[in-house]
């Protein structure tokens, strides 16, 4: 397994009726990775999902789970006849079964003692080594979660799929589960694909990401460069707050000498923001707006052109509205 790649996506399309829901999408996770699908509702990124899990057909391109083609022209292997292991957004368990049970259910091919000890490693892998007799009503619905994660891993699938399978959880609980699962995941050596429309757990969740809008795949990096060197504004504003600037503007021949007529896209944390009194360089402005998020305090300022600039702090912060400043970007910083 660990010699193959675990999932292989090359040129899939797939349409409902007249409408195209997925376009030339392409994609590698290899075993022992988290691969995120990122992108809004609609996107296609579901589609993607339902379609390697043999759930949908492809209308092209070509599907290698382990090795084996599973999806091309003339090739549609069933689901059950896939290596895939698929958590659902709404866990999907079998409510007259017990916990320990469900992990049992798709285990094949052993003897009931050999089932008993993978579920009972996996249940306790995931926490709930205590919980084997309680039915799925009497969990919570992270722990539903991680029995639907133990019942997919039970038949040592070489692709894991997940559709969002955080999103019916609190932020303190999501953070906990999510910790557990990648953990998991990671350790079973099955490449793993997540579906999640949230951009802050596309990156603190995957190894690589791919970011989708309608039906395309429009950028796929890792999480840090994908923040600082998205491939288009959207991909750029999909993971927060990020100044729009001309070169010929009065902040943007400050920061950019090669009269590129490119937008330049540059994060708030990137600019610095200095009293004038301290340091008379930069771009003057009078800050207009402050925002605290917690750790970090978003401020925007505007310029004597109108423009306006956000820049990112760490808290606690002395800045107050009205306040002359000067605006700086370091040499060592880059915009796209």
């Amino acid at each position: 397994m660990t010699e193959q790649k675990g999932l292989e996506v090359c040129d899939v399309s797939h349409q409902y009726g007249s409408r195209v829901s997925v376009k030339s999408a392409s994609l590698e996770v290899k075993p022992g990775k988290v691969h995120c699908l990122l992108g809004h509702s609609g996107s296609g990124k579901t589609t993607l999902l339902r379609v390697i899990a043999g759930l949908e057909s492809a209308l092209t391109g070509e599907i290698k789970i382990a090795g084996k083609k599973v999806a091309s022209e003339g090739v549609h292997q069933p689901t059950e006849n896939r290596a895939i292991g698929f958590v659902f957004q709404n866990y999907a368990l079998f409510p007259h079964l017990s916990v320990l049970r469900n992990v049992m259910f798709g285990i094949t091919q052993c003897s009931r003692k050999e089932k008993l000890d993978i579920a009972m490693h996996l249940l306790q892998q995931v926490e709930l080594g205590e919980y084997t007799r309680s039915m799925p009503h009497a969990l919570s619905v992270g722990q539903q979660q991680r029995v639907a994660l133990a019942r997919a891993l039970a038949r040592k699938p070489a692709v894991m799929l997940l559709d969002e399978p955080f999103s019916e959880l609190d932020s303190r609980l999501r953070s906990e589960v999510r910790e557990i699962t990648l953990r998991v995941l990671r350790a079973s050596d099955s490449a793993t694909l997540m579906v999640t429309h949230d951009p802050q757990e596309a990156l603190g969740a995957g190894d690589m990401v791919s970011v989708m809008r309608a039906g395309l795949i429009e950028q796929t990096a890792t999480p840090r460069h994908l923040y600082n060197h998205p491939i288009n504004e959207h991909t750029a504003r999909i993971f927060g707050v990020v100044n729009s600037i001309l070169p010929n503007s009065e902040f943007g021949r400050s920061i950019c000498s090669s009269g590129t007529g490119n937008t330049l896209l540059v994060r708030p944390e990137q600019i610095l923001l200095n009293q004038t009194s301290q340091t008379p360089q930069g771009v003057a402005g009078v800050i207009v707006q402050i925002n605290y998020e917690g750790p970090t305090v978003l401020i925007q300022s505007q310029l004597a052109s109108g423009q306006c600039i956000w820049t990112r702090e760490f808290t606690p912060t002395e800045r107050r509205s009205g306040e002359q400043v000067q605006l700086v970007m370091p040499e060592s910083e880059s915009v796209v």
